[in-house]
């Protein structure tokens, strides 16, 4: 298998319009993906192709130009803005003699760089080995050839199964371990429940200002940069509103992706639950965007995937200094037909707008509170009839 060498600067970048849509935006996500991995872009080649080539993605004219640009710029690697096969990875490196990455595989090693915390790690590690064991199948030769019953390999058993084995057996201790950490998590959350604490979750796009504006809200000091995925690790902390709408906690996510890989959505599952858990989503979205309006839908998918798209939100335009309009028509809020404040223009750079963000939070939480006021009268009425009843 050819390994992901250290200290790699100069990366080609490929890119193909399909005809899905938003090609540039993709191309410029892709851009951003690269230089947050510490990358420097050597060039760029793009084209259009009905369908991808079955051996090479992009097809022997296209390897051909990858190849002169590969060795004119003595780049030493080059990154697919696409998933590719295990064959077709296989196929690129041997003729471009460098390594080949794909979109998810880019992903995972900028999660790698980032995961600061024990459970981050692990969470990471994981998604690494289910998406390493999708590469094991038709992609390497290598591991096809038989080896002898010796030290931990079986009676005739090959490269490929033992590899397989071991991956499949450390996945199994990740998800033992990431099992622990989720039903410490589940006993916080009760704690948190009894002591009639709401809890808040910041979502959004990556690189939307969420840990910015989780920084201002809480005066915490959690890592934020102009850069994808910046934040990795949840971080939580408390919050004061009000003297009637008391205290809530308010947690800082990871950010969400366009075709986030299922494996990072599955290990990431645990971290995930804080928003599944959450009573109230503080939605951030980058105003600044010219695609602000389809990373929401990709958001509000994602959320949907992960079962939290039934919690109430309140959407956060971020980056109001750079907007070029106000979506909410020069307004630094709107209500929506119940009254409530759903839409909310801030900058959490500056600070600009936060009191009005307060103000939608205790707003909400009072609700919230007064909703599970007449839930508990309504059933503590039933109960009380039931009993009358019975008599």
């Amino acid at each position: 298998m050819f390994e992901l060498k250290q200290n790699l600067t100069n990366a080609i970048l490929v890119s193909l319009d399909f005809g899905c849509g938003d090609y540039h935006g993709r191309l410029h996500e892709l851009q951003q993906l690269v230089l947050s991995a510490n990358l420097a872009i050597a060039g760029i080649v793009e084209g259009k192709r009905s369908r991808p080539d079955a051996s090479t993605f992009i097809g022997s004219g296209k390897v051909d130009e990858v190849a002169r640009l590969v060795s004119s710029t003595n780049a030493a690697l080059v990154v697919f803005n696409h998933d590719l096969s295990p064959a077709q990875q296989r196929n690129l490196s041997v003729y471009l003699k460098c390594n080949v990455v794909e979109r998810t595989s880019l992903i995972l090693d900028i999660f790698a760089q980032r995961a600061k915390s024990y459970e981050g790690r692990l969470q990471v590690e994981l998604a690494q080995l289910e998406h390493l064991a999708t590469r094991l199948i038709r992609g390497w030769t290598h591991l096809e050839r038989q080896k002898g019953g010796i030290g931990l390999r079986g009676p005739g058993e090959t490269q490929l199964e033992t590899d397989r084995r071991l991956i499949r057996k450390r996945v199994k201790l990740l998800k033992e371990k990431l099992s622990v950490l989720q039903r410490q998590r589940t006993v916080q959350k009760r704690q948190r429940q009894r002591a009639q604490i709401l809890s808040v979750s910041i979502v959004g796009y990556t690189n939307a200002g969420k840990s910015t504006l989780f920084n201002k809200l809480t005066a915490a000091k959690s890592y934020a940069a102009d850069q994808l995925f910046a934040t990795l690790d949840t971080t939580t902390r408390k919050l004061y509103l009000s003297e009637a709408a008391g205290i809530v906690t308010v947690s800082d996510t990871v950010g969400f992706i366009r075709d986030l890989p299922h494996t990072l959505v599955a290990a990431f599952r645990a971290t995930l639950e804080e928003t599944v858990q959450a009573d109230i989503l503080l939605h951030v979205i980058d105003a600044s965007a010219s695609n602000w309006n389809e990373q929401v839908d990709q958001v509000n998918k994602t959320l949907k995937d992960i079962g939290a798209d039934t919690i109430p939100q309140i959407q956060i335009f971020n980056k109001s200094d750079l907007m070029v309009s106000l979506i909410t028509a020069g307004a630094k809020y709107v209500r929506d037909e119940y009254g409530r404040m759903n839409r909310i223009c801030i900058s959490a750079k500056t600070g600009d707008g936060l009191d009005f963000l307060r103000l939608a939070l205790a707003e909400s939480i009072l609700e919230h509170s007064k909703k599970t006021d007449r839930e508990s009268a309504i059933g503590t009425k039933e109960v009380i009839e039931v009993h009358t009843s019975m008599q």
